[in-house]
């Protein structure tokens, strides 16, 4: 069933309350003289109000009324805060890297502007010990401290421990943080594109330092071609041989 209003010869009632284009009260007209007066001003008749007696329609531009109606839903939907409870699970004797990873990741979620629900399972002779797990948690709540508060206090349930951070950031405040900085990181990616005009002009730049030093280099062999060969240096008189007397003198 659709739920759009009724507009122009869909209009089936003999009358209508009529509300001109700048929101004007034009007052009860039949509804062959409505739809007369949309042609006039090149509108739509357009049911607002089908259970009044008589129903209420507005002359309007419906094309754009419907986008100007998405656009503000898509907003509207756009902030939007849906709290989420993320849970981490920790065990009594975690070691210090991973419990380092793990406080990372409870430390991105209160960021997030979400909920934190800490389980410490006990496993075998670990169950005659909660204060291990108690020691851990209060331990977690005071590193996170800046970013959240603990909600519900260590409880114990079962085998496992339970306790709830919250954050002290709303939702809409971290994902308003979050839509900044991806717009921020966004800028900045498109200011250092090859198309931008900064690094054009670095690529001219440097183009043109490259044909620079390729005529300086051609002209420097182009010298050398030209030049007239030097005649190779006299070399030092060398000692003059005596001929070797005969024999017979």
């Amino acid at each position: 069933m659709s739920t759009e209003p009724r507009i122009n010869d869909r209009i089936r009632v003999p009358e209508v309350r009529l509300v001109g284009p700048s929101g004007e009260q034009v007052g009860i007209v039949p509804l062959a003289k409505a739809l007369e007066l949309a042609q006039e001003y090149d509108l739509d008749l357009v049911e607002v109000a089908a259970t009044a007696r008589p129903p209420v329609c507005k002359l309007m531009d419906y094309g754009k009324f419907k986008y100007e109606s998405a656009m503000k839903a898509r907003e509207a939907r756009k902030n939007q805060a849906h709290t989420v409870i993320k849970e981490m699970k920790l065990r009594p004797k975690i070691d210090p890297h991973d419990y380092d990873t793990k406080k990372g990741h409870v430390v991105r979620f209160l960021k997030q502007g979400d909920k934190v629900k800490i389980t410490i399972m006990f496993r075998g002779r670990e169950q005659s010990r909660p204060e291990l797990g108690f020691r851990l948690l209060q331990r977690l709540a005071d590193d996170v401290q800046d970013l959240g508060f603990v909600e519900s206090s260590p409880k114990q349930d079962g085998r496992n421990m339970i306790m709830v951070l919250g954050p002290h950031k709303k939702k809409t405040e971290a994902m308003a943080e979050a839509r900044a900085l991806a717009d921020a990181r966004k800028a900045e990616r498109q200011g250092r594109t090859p198309g931008s005009d900064a690094a054009d002009d670095v690529a001219i730049d440097d183009d043109a330092a490259e044909d620079v030093a390729t005529e300086d280099a051609a002209a420097e062999v182009t010298e050398a071609q030209d030049a007239p060969a030097e005649a190779p240096a006299p070399e030092a008189d060398a000692p003059v041989e005596q001929p070797a007397a005969s024999q017979g003198a």
